[in-house]
């Protein structure tokens, strides 16, 4: 058995060796359905998936223990790990190697343990992209204001710069952090106009659309990231929080009606590509788009 502490719950090694250890890092998430996507995939391919939460809060942890966390987590066997707020960019200098798309990002959402060595993956930029394009392909781009530049902020970024946002505008109550992740980006972007901001404000006066990469929303966290009277019917508006699913954010948007993408599509999609890499095998996205709403 491998202990965290007297204090915390024991991480479980597998319990046959048929058993594929899958887990995801965090706080508050316990009502994540990651599992279940996981695991009800697993299912259907013949694979004997368990996956785990390792949520900070819950185990009296901080970022802090994230180093203690994840060898304690790699001893006992996982095959690899999901991240999410707030260890996406804190788990960076714990791992052997970024795949480009992290590298590029600045963010892990995924980890893999393979002979030894931690490979950091980044699955949400093209789990937000597949989403966008299902439920938002016909979004007017001309410019987006994203709330959020935390490590779901980096990816998400990236996405609407792939997706061709003509101009993007970084919302953080760091500002400093809204101008790191402008400065990374604008090199790879040389056509956009990429700036940041301290409050969305003045930027959603000019805005098409709005995107929510904070944590507000979740049961957590509960609230909107902004006020409501900042927005406007003729706003596109997507969450990237999807427990619940109907956020304040999305419930307000809707009831005024703007177009709006919800956070379940990215939570479907950064899991199929997730899935992929764990296990080496092709998912089943509607399968898994199947399970998400069941």
């Amino acid at each position: 058995m491998v202990h965290l502490s007297p204090a915390v719950t024991t991480i479980r090694p597998a319990t046959s060796s048929g058993q594929t250890l899958l887990g995801l890092i965090g706080e508050g998430i316990g009502p994540s359905r990651t599992p279940r996507l996981h695991m009800q995939e697993g299912q259907a391919q013949g694979l004997n998936i368990r996956y785990d939460l390792f949520d900070l809060h819950e185990r009296n942890l901080s970022v802090a223990d994230l180093p203690r966390l994840l060898a304690e987590i790699e001893a006992a066997g996982y095959a690899g790990v999901n991240v999410t707020h707030p260890c996406k960019q804190a788990i960076i200098p714990l791992l052997s190697e970024l795949s480009p798309d992290a590298r590029a990002l600045g963010a892990v959402n995924t980890v893999l343990f393979r002979d030894g060595q931690r490979i950091g993956h980044n699955t949400d930029w093209s789990g937000f992209s597949e989403s966008f394009r299902r439920r938002l392909g016909d979004a007017d781009m001309a410019h987006a204001v994203q709330i959020g530049a935390g490590g779901a902020g980096s990816a998400v970024a990236y996405a609407l710069l792939k997706l061709g946002t003509k101009k993007l505008t970084l919302i953080d109550a760091d500002l400093s952090r809204a101008e790191a992740l402008a400065a990374r980006y604008a090199p790879l972007f040389p056509g956009v106009a990429i700036e940041a901001a301290l409050t969305p404000d003045a930027p959603l006066q000019t805005a098409t659309g709005l995107v929510n990469c904070t944590p507000m929303g979740m049961e957590a966290h509960p609230g909107l990231p902004l006020a409501a009277e900042l927005l406007r019917p003729s706003l596109w508006v997507a969450e990237i929080v999807y427990f619940p699913l109907e956020t304040a954010l999305v419930q307000t948007a809707r009831a005024l009606g703007c177009q709006v993408s919800d956070g379940g599509g990215m939570a479907v999609f950064q899991a199929v590509s997730a899935f992929r890499l764990f296990t080496g095998r092709e998912p089943d996205a509607e399968r898994m788009l199947a399970s998400f709403a069941g």
